[in-house]
């Protein structure tokens, strides 16, 4: 047994998580939406309430590339902001 791995290593299935990963963005397709909001939130403060029409712009930035799975709007914490596209 070797210290700082976990025993029976051969064993680990290596699937991946269901929810909570999704590739990076290595072309820049959604770059745009991320600096706009990181720039939101330097401007407000750190407030994100202010700045969530903008990470909502990310996300939907990020299925409409295939960057992660489509989901519902409201699954994702915007069913306030439902009908709006862009800020």
């Amino acid at each position: 047994m070797s210290f700082g791995r976990p025993p029976n290593i051969e064993s680990f299935s290596g699937d991946p998580p269901a929810l909570g990963s999704f590739p990076l963005d290595h072309l820049g397709e959604c770059t745009h939406f991320m600096k706009k909001f990181l720039q939101c939130l330097k401007d407000n403060k750190g407030d994100n309430g202010a700045c969530r029409h903008m990470s909502k712009s990310y996300l939907l930035c990020r299925m409409d590339k295939g960057l992660m799975a489509p989901d519902d709007l409201r699954n994702l914490g915007f069913k306030d902001l439902e009908g709006e596209r862009d800020p």
